[in-house]
């Protein structure tokens, strides 16, 4: 688990393919002193489990579904990538949870400069959507962001000068892809409400007998 405030950026050493997965090496200064092999680090909000460790060097594997269902795909020897180490129990969650698992991919449309800001505008899959309310919580990349609002089905966020200055989405442009997840939150209260609404179906005796509710067919 972990927070989506980056600690660290690091870059790509290496992204070596091996049939449909890879291994992947990046480099930090430092940052993964103390880390040992097993341990989970969010990669660009990709939780990933670390495989080997030299020096400021740590290996991981991504499998099939990994580069399916994330940018990790996309990535490039010297490109920049956010790091965060596992959420510790005792720590102040300073952002929202986040899980590490990517929910989907969205492509930057549209950047505009803001008072020493940035106004990112995203197309997000159209699954996804629902899940997003202004105000609400957001993963780009791993970074914790707020929804600042929409507009003509794009979804927009505020990043600050410092978030620009300590993570890499500064770096970002119109056509750029990057990894979302949703708030695990609105996640549990869908799923909970489609319980209940399974529930109240089978409470019809109609539906137990296997009748669908189609309602009035006028003629």
């Amino acid at each position: 688990m972990f927070t989506g405030i980056i600690e660290q950026v690091g870059s790509v050493a290496s992204l070596v393919r091996q049939g449909n997965a890879a291994k992947l090496v990046v480099f930090s200064r430092k940052y993964f002193e103390g880390t040992k092999v097993g341990e989970s680090i969010a990669v660009n909000g990709v939780c990933l489990t670390i495989t080997h460790i030299r020096r400021d060097y740590v290996e991981f594997d991504l499998s099939p579904e990994t580069l399916k269902k994330s940018a990790l795909n996309e990535l490039r020897i010297s490109d920049k990538v956010n790091l965060e180490k596992a959420l510790l129990v005792t720590a102040r969650l300073g952002g929202h949870i986040v899980t590490g698992h990517i929910d989907g991919v969205g492509e930057v449309r549209e950047t505009v400069r803001s008072d020493g800001g940035i106004d990112l505008f995203l197309a997000v899959p159209s699954d996804l959507m629902n899940y997003f309310v202004t105000k609400g919580s957001i993963a780009l990349n791993g970074v914790s962001l707020t929804v600042a609002g929409f507009r003509q089905g794009l979804l927009r966020v505020s990043v600050i000068p410092l978030t620009l200055k300590q993570t890499t989405l500064g770096t970002l442009s119109a056509g750029d892809k990057v990894n979302i997840e949703v708030d695990i939150f609105s996640k549990y209260i869908e799923h909970h409400l489609r319980r209940e609404e399974g529930a109240e179906m089978l409470d019809d005796p109609m539906m137990r007998v296997g009748f669908l509710p189609m309602g009035w067919i006028e003629n």
